[in-house]
């Protein structure tokens, strides 16, 4: 016979099937496949229990803070890519489809969120300081966050037409977010000479102080009902950690180096610390039910690099750790019916330090 022997022609399909059940079992997936389109089982790490049908949403670049809208069908979101140099604000189904540009693509944009009829939108941006992207914080003073004393608030059409500027104080006015009830705004300003909650009506009037305490408040959210407001606050102490506070922020930086996890009334009142363990708390949100909280922490690595999602009640007890990724997992949000949940993360990335939007079913 010429060719293939008959021995041969035996042993190839048996190498064959051999092959494919090696790499069925070793879950194996070739690079070009690795998308939304990965499977599900593969996204979710051990001990993620809460977790089922988990879905990559983006691919490439750093995208994050994606807010579900009021109706749950979109998500809005930061991002950015490619040639970008600074973060626009975009939109997209929740199945990742329609993605689409909603701010101007001039200046910075950060923290974006719908409006409850979900026909317009708010979020941060420096486009009236300038077209360009403001200047990255000086790290030479370890890691800082910079507070762009040319940010304001902006409300726009959810196709980004109509932009129609809401905050117009001088400082830093940013981290935006709307109560369920659609009666108010929550946002972080530097307004009065520190980094303090303030409350708006959704058109910007009858701006309302809502923290007195030196130190860093931000990152706000409003429960459920919109009785509650969670939000992240550093409380610097000594003489020595007030002064760096003050000199940082008079430079408009910040580090967030300990921040912790706090609850108070709508109004402002009844102030609670949640988490009090010396480690960077912050992006929280409320559970459904308003009885309990979800929010980023490093509490579980020495080195304060690994960032994971724990839940806690909002007594401080219960603690419970809900991701177990070994980079970053971060800005929670459960859907307004509680059904599906995303953040973000850099599991699963395709260049260092990229960090993508994830969805799931919640499984409580």
């Amino acid at each position: 016979m010429s060719g293939v022997s008959l021995k041969n022609k035996l042993i190839l399909p048996f190498l064959l099937i051999l092959i494919l059940f090696v790499c069925s079992f070793l879950n194996f997936t070739a690079p070009e496949t690795k998308s939304s389109n990965k499977s599900s089982d593969t996204l979710i790490l051990s001990g993620e229990a809460h977790f089922k049908n988990m879905k990559m949403l983006t691919q490439r670049g750093e995208n994050a803070e994606a807010y579900f809208s009021f109706d749950g069908a979109r998500l809005i979101f930061q991002s950015r890519s490619g040639d970008m140099q600074c973060d626009q604000i975009y939109t997209m189904n929740i199945d990742g489809s329609d993605k689409k540009m909603v701010s101007n693509g001039k200046g910075a944009t950060t923290c974006a969120y719908f409006y409850p009829d979900d026909k317009s939108i708010l979020y941060a941006s420096t486009f009236l300081g300038g077209d360009d992207c403001p200047p990255k914080p000086d790290f030479s003073q370890g890691y800082v966050w910079a507070l762009y004393d040319t940010y304001d608030i902006f409300k726009a059409n959810d196709d980004g037409s109509n932009i129609v500027q809401l905050t117009k104080e001088k400082g830093y006015d940013a981290e935006a977010t709307i109560s369920p009830k659609g009666d108010k705004i929550v946002f972080t300003s530097t307004r009065d000479g520190d980094i303090e909650l303030y409350s708006m009506n959704l058109d910007g009037s009858g701006v309302k102080r809502l923290t007195h305490e030196i130190g860093y408040d931000g990152g706000a959210y409003y429960s459920n009902d919109g009785t509650k407001i969670v939000y992240r606050a550093s409380r610097p102490e000594t003489d020595k950690e007030i002064k760096e506070f003050k000199d940082l922020l008079a430079q408009g930086l910040v580090r967030p180096h300990t921040l912790d996890i706090y609850v108070m009334d709508a109004d402002g009142s009844n102030n609670i610390r949640v988490t009090n363990n010396g480690a960077a708390n912050f992006a929280p949100f409320f559970f459904p039910d308003g009885k309990r909280i979800i929010f980023c922490s490093n509490m579980s690595d020495p080195q304060g690099r690994t960032f994971n999602l724990y839940a806690i009640n909002v007594d401080g007890t219960g603690l419970e750790r809900i991701t177990y990724s070994n980079t970053f997992d971060g800005f929670p949000m459960f859907s307004p019916d509680g059904k599906k949940f995303v953040f973000c993360s850099n599991r699963f990335d395709f260049a260092p330090h990229e960090t993508n939007v994830f969805i799931c079913d919640w499984v409580e």
